[in-house]
């Protein structure tokens, strides 16, 4: 038997260990999505199929600068989203090691999760340096994990202009700031006012800092945009808000993550095949009509 998602067993045979959040068996199918190679995309497809009655659970994004207090903020959001019994994946995106290229910091200095809890799965992957704030392989691991657990996090590496390919990817994305971060002149720089569906102001406890850093948040939003947006005053150590979070997230409607299957197909093409291979699928009639056409994502990779 080959190490790593290469095992003996079928796709189809790993699903069921997976959909009852055995950790090693989702891990094993997690490497599979996250291998870029297209010989890869029958394995997937194979997975997917498998999963074809599952419901598809929420993504949600969370970016924020370094120092926000992200990771401590998921960890609490962690046990929060579970407590009704529910599931939650988190996808964490870590700078890569300069001498590894893994993910620098690593799942278990990131977020403390109960070892014995089956409900959560963390993963973390390496940005490889790309622009965006995620991972090469986020996107086709979030179509796995999206079909196993109740709710996907995916915590970005940063924050900035470019940090914004989240939103592309999920169905709502939070913007966390810290009282900290700034007057209102260094919000309205942060350069990704229009990106978030919320804000989450956390380090509550920091007393009136935090106040005076949310009035000078909301007036940032009044000059920034028209749409109307909550934020979320929370702390990770006194818990304060952290139950409401957790409701606004549960209330999410799933189903945008899947709709934009047809733009990161787009992508990959791009990627894969340049400025003769984007013209070829417009050719084709789009991404969206070659993806119907072949049977989803993963068909569509193999005959493209």
């Amino acid at each position: 038997m080959k190490e790593g998602w290469h095992v003996t067993l079928a796709p189809a045979d790993l699903v069921p260990a997976a959909i009852a959040h055995q950790r090693r068996t989702v891990g094993i199918l997690v490497s599979c999505f996250e291998d870029e190679r297209t010989s890869a995309a029958a394995a997937r497809r194979d997975v997917i199929a498998a999963l074809a009655d599952r419901p598809i659970g929420r993504v949600i994004g969370l970016t924020g600068a370094p120092g926000v207090g992200k990771s401590t903020l998921v960890g609490a959001l962690a046990a929060s989203l579970i407590a009704d019994g529910s599931s939650l994946a988190v996808v964490a995106i870590d700078p890569s090691s300069p001498i590894s290229g893994g993910a620098f910091l690593g799942d278990r200095t990131r977020v403390r999760f109960p070892p014995d809890e089956p409900r959560l799965f963390f993963r973390s992957q390496a940005s490889h340096g790309q622009l965006g704030g995620l991972a090469p392989s986020t996107f086709q691991v979030c179509r796995l994990l999206a079909r196993l657990y109740d709710t996907v996090l995916v915590e970005t590496v940063g924050v900035g202009q470019s940090e914004i390919d989240v939103a592309h990817l999920a169905d709502a994305t939070l913007l966390v700031m810290a009282p900290h971060a700034g007057d209102e002149v260094q919000f309205m720089k942060a350069g990704v006012m229009e990106v978030p569906d919320a804000f989450v102001l956390n380090k509550h406890d920091l007393g009136d800092g935090a106040e005076r850093a949310f009035a000078q948040l909301k007036g940032a939003l009044r000059m920034a945009s028209p749409r109307e947006r909550p934020i979320h005053r929370t702390s990770a150590r006194t818990g304060h808000g952290i139950a409401a979070l957790s409701s606004w997230i549960s209330a999410v409607a799933p189903g945008a993550f899947v709709a934009r299957e047809p733009a990161w197909f787009e992508r990959w093409i791009s990627a894969e095949h340049g400025r003769g291979g984007v013209a070829r699928l417009a050719a084709a009639g789009g991404a969206a009509a070659f993806l119907a056409q072949h049977g989803g994502f993963d068909a569509a990779q193999l005959a493209f």
